[in-house]
């Protein structure tokens, strides 16, 4: 199954933008290094494009930081000069499944003509695991508007690679999967109408 990120919308922001930053670092001079390394993530244009509509105030972000510190999903260092943040490993963990959470494939205004078709076929192994992993990625197939063609066949009609390859690392099921990029499908008339796509003109 799905893992459910229970952090809220700033704590979500500010680990995607640490995940992309690496590193946020502030001169060791002031004893409320929480407020001022909340102002360092607000000054980050990736951060004010994510927050356009709902700025929060310097102490809700110094206290969701103050959180993610104190749950060990960032690190907060002091050294002779500086405080640096940043993820610890289980930060980059929650971040793959926050990616997870919100991916989704991005339909184009044209369609390409091509086919994505996804196979995989995860072993047993564990019985339980084996059979969650194969859960979690049908579940995950359909929410992102895939088309089962058979048990482990699915279909789409967009670029989507980026997001399967993440969607396989996340679960450790990369060995398993394939992808495939189709110009032809027989009787693809279904398909056609999942994706409300027509015959490209020449």
């Amino acid at each position: 199954m799905e893992t459910r990120i229970r952090y809220g919308k700033i704590a979500k922001d500010v680990l995607m933008i640490l995940a992309a930053a690496g590193v946020f670092s502030i001169a060791a001079t002031s004893p409320y290094f929480l407020i001022n390394l909340a102002r360092a993530v607000k000054k980050n244009n990736d951060y004010k494009n994510r927050r356009k509509n709902s700025e929060p105030d310097d102490s809700a972000l110094a206290r969701s930081l103050a959180g993610l510190n104190k749950n060990k999903i960032i690190i907060v260092k002091k050294d002779q000069n500086n405080y640096t943040m940043k993820l610890t490993e289980a930060g980059k963990k929650i971040v793959k499944k926050i990616q997870l959470e919100n991916m989704r494939v991005q339909k184009q205004e044209k369609w390409d003509g091509k086919w994505r078709i996804i196979i995989f076929d995860i072993p047993e192994g564990n019985k339980r695991r084996g059979k969650a992993k194969r859960d979690a990625m049908r579940l995950k197939m359909k929410a992102m508007g895939f088309y089962q063609l058979q048990k482990s066949v699915w279909a789409h009609a967009y670029p989507c690679e980026e997001e399967i390859r993440l969607l396989c690392e996340i679960l450790k099921i990369s060995p398993f999967v394939n992808i495939i990029t189709a110009e032809k499908i027989y009787n693809d008339d279904v398909l056609r109408e999942c994706f409300k796509v027509k015959n490209l003109t020449l």
